[in-house]
C-alpha cells in the first residue's frame, strides 16, 4: 500500500513551484500554475472501508491510480468493523462506504437518518461466489445443518450476523443451537480448541480452515438458500456507497469518484488472479491465503436487474420480519440513480 497520498504529492509540488519562481522567474512560475490550481480545485472524499476481501475493487483503484488520474484525493478510512464504517458516515467523518460493509448495517443507518446513503456499488454472493458459510471442526460428523441441532455455534459479531447465523439455524433444522458472538478471525481457533461445535462465518474464514487442516465447510451461500430460497440467488450482503450530502455538495466530484471505483470492479473482474495482490496491506489477506480465498462479485448501480432488485429487498425484509428494522426499507430508494 503506498504511503503518499495526493495530498501529500500537491503540497510537495507547491514548494518546487516557489522554488523555480525565485529562480527562473515568472515564466516558469506559470508553468507551475496549472498544478497549482488543480491542487486547490481537488476536493478529499473519505471512504471507510472494513479491511475484508470484498473490498478490493477499492484497494486495486487506490493502487492503479484510478482516482489520482481522476483528479481525486480519496482518503481510505480503515475500521474494525461494518457497523464503525456505518457511523463514521453518519457522524460526517466519512462520506461513504466500501464494498464489504454489511449492507443491513447501511440500512439501519438509512433508517436513523433517512436519505443518507446511496449504494453505487454493491458485492452478491452465491454458492458459486462464496462469501458466506457454515464450517466445523475437520472431524466433525455433522453432514448437514440439521446436525448442529442443540450446539454452540459462533457469530460474526453485529446485528447482520448475529441475525442472519439465528436465521440459517433455524430454518436448517438446528433447533436449540446456541448463537455465540465471537470475532471472525477467531473462528478456526475457537473450533480447533473445542470452544465451538460450528461457525457461521465469511471468507478467508474457510479457507484458512482448510488450508491449516483445522476446519472444513459444512455448507456455503447459506444466505441465498436459506434466507433468499435458492442457492444461486445473489445474497448483496455488502455495500458500497456515498453520502447524499456529499453527493448534493459535490455533484460532479462523486460522478468522478463511482467512475473510477467502477475502474476497480472492471479490473477486477478481468483480471482476478493479478487484481489479488492489492489485498496486501488492506486486509491481513496475503500470501497462500491471497491466491486462494474467493473472490466476491460485484453489481454497479446501473447493472441491477429487477430481479436483483428482489432479492436484494427479500434480504431487507428479513430484518424487518425479525423486528430489526424499525420500518420496511425499500432497496430502490437507496440506489444511487446517476
Amino acid at each position: 500500500m503506498k504511503t503518499f497520498t495526493a495530498t501529500a504529492l500537491s503540497t510537495s509540488t507547491n514548494r518546487r513551484t516557489v522554488l523555480q519562481l525565485g529562480a527562473a522567474g515568472a515564466a516558469i512560475g506559470l508553468l507551475g500554475a496549472p498544478g497549482v490550481v488543480r491542487a486547490q480545485a481537488a476536493t478529499k472524499v473519505r471512504l471507510g472501508y472494513w479491511p475484508i476481501a470484498a473490498g478490493l475493487p477499492f484497494y486495486a483503484a487506490i493502487e492503479l491510480g484510478y482516482f489520482k488520474e481522476a483528479g481525486l484525493d480519496v482518503e481510505p478510512l480503515k475500521f474494525a468493523g461494518a457497523q464503525q464504517v456505518m457511523e463514521a458516515v453518519l457522524s460526517g467523518r466519512s462520506d461513504g462506504t466500501a464494498n464489504g460493509t454489511g449492507s443491513a448495517n447501511v440500512a439501519i443507518g438509512e433508517l436513523a437518518q433517512p436519505g443518507t446513503f446511496k449504494i453505487f456499488c454493491a458485492n452478491p454472493s452465491n454458492v458459486k461466489n462464496v462469501l458466506d458459510e457454515v464450517i466445523v471442526p475437520v472431524a466433525s460428523t455433522a453432514k448437514v445443518m440439521a446436525d448442529l441441532k442443540g450446539k454452540r455455534v459462533a457469530s460474526g459479531p453485529g446485528i447482520q450476523n448475529v441475525t442472519l447465523a439465528k436465521t440459517i439455524l433455524e430454518r436448517g433444522g438446528a433447533v436449540g443451537a446456541t448463537v455465540v458472538e465471537l470475532p471472525i478471525g477467531q473462528h478456526v481457533a475457537a473450533l480447533a480448541a473445542g470452544q465451538i461445535d460450528g461457525a457461521y462465518t465469511l471468507e478467508p474464514t474457510g479457507t484458512i480452515g482448510r488450508l491449516n487442516g483445522t476446519s472444513r465447510v459444512l455448507e456455503a451461500g447459506v444466505i441465498s438458500k436459506y434466507v433468499l430460497g435458492d442457492n444461486m440467488a445473489p445474497w448483496f450482503g455488502g455495500s458500497a456507497s456515498l453520502s447524499s450530502e456529499f453527493i448534493k455538495k459535490n455533484p460532479e466530484v462523486a460522478k468522478k469518484f463511482i467512475a473510477a471505483y467502477a475502474k476497480g470492479v472492471a479490473y477486477v473482474r478481468s483480471k482476478p488472479v493479478e487484481a489479488r495482490k492489492y489485498l496486501a496491506g488492506y486486509t491481513p489477506i496475503e500470501g497462500a491465503l491471497a491466491g486462494e480465498v474467493p473472490l466476491a462479485a460485484y453489481t454497479m448501480y446501473n447493472e441491477f436487474t429487477p430481479a436483483d432488485i428482489g432479492h436484494f429487498q427479500k434480504f431487507f425484509d428479513l430484518f424487518s420480519e425479525k423486528g430489526i428494522f424499525s420500518s420496511r426499507l425499500m432497496v430502490e430508494t437507496m440506489i444511487y440513480k446517476g
